[in-house]
Protein backbone atom coordinates (compact mmCIF):
# COMPACT_ATOMS: atom_id res chain seq x y z
CA UNK A 1 0.00 0.00 0.00
CA UNK A 2 2.78 2.53 1.27
CA UNK A 3 4.34 2.07 -2.54
CA UNK A 4 1.37 1.96 -4.72
CA UNK A 5 0.91 5.56 -2.53
CA UNK A 6 4.37 6.94 -3.73
CA UNK A 7 4.39 5.25 -7.22
CA UNK A 8 0.75 7.49 -7.31
CA UNK A 9 2.19 10.70 -5.76
CA UNK A 10 4.16 12.08 -8.55
CA UNK A 11 4.31 11.99 -12.22
CA UNK A 12 5.74 9.28 -15.04
CA UNK A 13 8.16 11.20 -15.96
CA UNK A 14 10.10 11.77 -12.19
CA UNK A 15 9.90 7.87 -11.79
CA UNK A 16 13.73 6.77 -10.41
CA UNK A 17 15.15 3.83 -11.23
CA UNK A 18 15.03 3.15 -7.36
CA UNK A 19 11.12 3.39 -7.24
CA UNK A 20 10.56 1.72 -10.42
CA UNK A 21 12.75 -1.27 -10.14
CA UNK A 22 11.50 -1.67 -6.22
CA UNK A 23 7.76 -1.72 -7.70
CA UNK A 24 8.35 -4.20 -10.50
CA UNK A 25 10.34 -6.84 -8.12
CA UNK A 26 7.03 -6.34 -6.28
CA UNK A 27 5.20 -7.22 -9.44
CA UNK A 28 3.82 -4.23 -10.68
CA UNK A 29 2.74 -4.11 -14.10
CA UNK A 30 3.53 -1.49 -16.81
CA UNK A 31 -0.09 -1.67 -17.19
CA UNK A 32 -0.76 -0.92 -13.66
CA UNK A 33 1.87 2.08 -13.79
CA UNK A 34 -0.45 3.14 -17.05
CA UNK A 35 -3.61 3.99 -14.95
CA UNK A 36 -1.38 5.69 -12.12
CA UNK A 37 -0.26 7.86 -14.54
CA UNK A 38 -3.26 7.80 -16.85
CA UNK A 39 -0.79 6.51 -19.53
CA UNK A 40 0.04 4.29 -21.86
CA UNK A 41 1.81 0.72 -21.26
CA UNK A 42 4.01 1.93 -24.56
CA UNK A 43 5.17 5.35 -22.64
CA UNK A 44 5.49 3.46 -19.24
CA UNK A 45 7.91 1.85 -20.62
CA UNK A 46 9.87 4.00 -22.89
CA UNK A 47 10.45 5.71 -19.11
CA UNK A 48 10.96 2.23 -17.76
CA UNK A 49 13.89 1.52 -20.48
CA UNK A 50 14.70 5.03 -20.25
CA UNK A 51 15.78 4.92 -16.31
CA UNK A 52 17.31 1.28 -17.03
CA UNK A 53 15.11 -0.64 -15.47
CA UNK A 54 15.14 -4.06 -17.50
CA UNK A 55 14.31 -7.70 -16.73
CA UNK A 56 16.64 -10.19 -16.33
CA UNK A 57 16.62 -13.75 -18.19
CA UNK A 58 16.39 -16.68 -15.96
CA UNK A 59 16.35 -20.30 -16.61
CA UNK A 60 14.39 -23.04 -15.18
CA UNK A 61 16.73 -25.65 -12.94
CA UNK A 62 15.25 -28.92 -13.81
CA UNK A 63 18.09 -30.49 -12.31
CA UNK A 64 16.95 -29.61 -8.96
CA UNK A 65 20.92 -28.43 -8.10
CA UNK A 66 21.97 -31.53 -8.59
CA UNK A 67 23.90 -31.51 -11.58
CA UNK A 68 24.24 -28.80 -13.99
CA UNK A 69 21.26 -28.07 -16.54
CA UNK A 70 21.42 -26.49 -19.77
CA UNK A 71 17.68 -26.34 -20.23
CA UNK A 72 15.71 -24.24 -22.29
CA UNK A 73 12.86 -23.56 -20.36
CA UNK A 74 13.23 -19.29 -19.83
CA UNK A 75 11.43 -16.98 -17.70
CA UNK A 76 11.90 -13.25 -17.14
CA UNK A 77 12.34 -11.14 -13.86
CA UNK A 78 13.23 -8.10 -11.92
CA UNK A 79 14.33 -10.12 -8.85
CA UNK A 80 18.25 -10.90 -10.59
CA UNK A 81 21.46 -9.53 -11.14
CA UNK A 82 22.65 -11.32 -14.45
CA UNK A 83 21.08 -13.03 -17.36
CA UNK A 84 21.52 -16.79 -17.50
CA UNK A 85 21.97 -17.36 -20.74
CA UNK A 86 24.13 -15.68 -23.27
CA UNK A 87 22.40 -13.62 -26.71
CA UNK A 88 24.77 -14.27 -29.55
CA UNK A 89 22.60 -17.21 -31.09
CA UNK A 90 20.20 -15.35 -33.82
CA UNK A 91 18.17 -18.53 -33.83
CA UNK A 92 14.27 -18.89 -33.22
CA UNK A 93 12.94 -18.18 -30.25
CA UNK A 94 9.28 -19.83 -29.28
CA UNK A 95 7.35 -17.72 -26.38
CA UNK A 96 5.37 -19.65 -24.48
CA UNK A 97 3.01 -17.40 -21.72
CA UNK A 98 0.96 -18.49 -18.59
CA UNK A 99 2.07 -20.28 -15.43
CA UNK A 100 4.62 -22.62 -15.46
CA UNK A 101 3.76 -25.48 -13.09
CA UNK A 102 4.62 -29.16 -12.53
CA UNK A 103 2.57 -31.07 -15.16
CA UNK A 104 2.46 -28.56 -17.83
CA UNK A 105 5.78 -29.55 -19.76
CA UNK A 106 4.23 -31.76 -21.91
CA UNK A 107 1.47 -29.17 -23.26
CA UNK A 108 4.11 -26.63 -23.63
CA UNK A 109 6.84 -29.00 -25.37
CA UNK A 110 3.43 -30.41 -28.07
CA UNK A 111 2.50 -26.54 -28.60
CA UNK A 112 6.81 -25.36 -29.09
CA UNK A 113 7.26 -28.30 -31.05
CA UNK A 114 4.00 -27.51 -33.16
CA UNK A 115 4.99 -24.01 -33.95
CA UNK A 116 8.51 -24.79 -35.05
CA UNK A 117 7.59 -27.21 -37.46
CA UNK A 118 5.02 -24.72 -39.08
CA UNK A 119 8.01 -22.29 -39.09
Amino acid sequence: VKLEEALKSGKLSDLTWDLFNTAKQYGFSDQQFARFYNSTELLVRAQRERVGVKPWVKQIDTMAAEYPAKTNYLYVTYNGQEHDVDFNDHGTMVLGCGPYHIGSSVEFDWCAVSCIRTL
